[in-house]
């Protein structure tokens, strides 16, 4: 049998060696610390070039792949067991959630080069978001502000704002009312 094509690494010398002791940090002082810390783990996450706000939520079983690609807005979480492949950046807005089991995705691969090197492809997730638990959020998409995404969902192409969107691949199924919402001054 002949040898295949060879494939090398797409990332720096450096980018592997901060990827090998981020992994360090993550399995020790990230992944032991107690669930409330959270200042404690945005503090670790910015050390390594996250660009989160202390007043981030996450989680000490969250997985980060690369934290120089995260940002956060205040109140964005990412709960217990969510996989966040942030090869490209990843943007998650205020008050957004993204629930356990969640994967997101931040590259992919050309396939239709012999070599399928990786491409990265960055997510946004708006304001005011729910992620449902274990969606998949794929490379190169983004979820509209206030939208909220159905468990088990996939979300492959760009959501719109003010939806709740379910499926596979997710498509909205109506628009999302705050049923408490302050009414607007002038309305009647």
């Amino acid at each position: 049998m002949g040898k295949g094509p060879t494939i090398s690494s797409p990332h720096s010398i450096k980018n592997r060696a901060m990827r090998v002791l981020w992994g360090l940090v993550q399995g020790t002082l990230f992944r032991w610390s107690p669930r409330p810390c959270h200042r404690w783990r945005a503090m670790l996450l910015r050390l390594f070039g996250a660009d989160v706000t202390m007043k981030s939520r996450v989680y000490p079983r969250a997985k980060i792949w690369g934290p120089w690609n995260l940002t956060m807005g205040d109140f964005a979480t990412l709960a217990d067991d969510v996989d966040c492949y942030c090869v490209a950046r990843v943007r998650i807005g205020e008050h957004s959630t993204v629930s356990q089991y969640s994967y997101l995705c931040g590259a992919t691969h050309d396939f239709d080069l012999v070599k399928r090197p990786l491409t990265p492809m960055p997510i946004v997730i708006g304001e005011g978001v729910w992620i449902a638990a274990d969606v998949f959020v794929g490379p190169g998409t983004s979820v509209g502000d206030h939208t909220v995404v159905g468990a088990r969902s996939s979300v492959f192409t760009d959501l719109p704002a003010w939806k709740v969107c379910v499926g596979t691949p997710a498509k909205p199924i109506r628009d999302r009312v705050l049923k408490d919402a302050p009414e607007k001054v002038g309305s009647g």
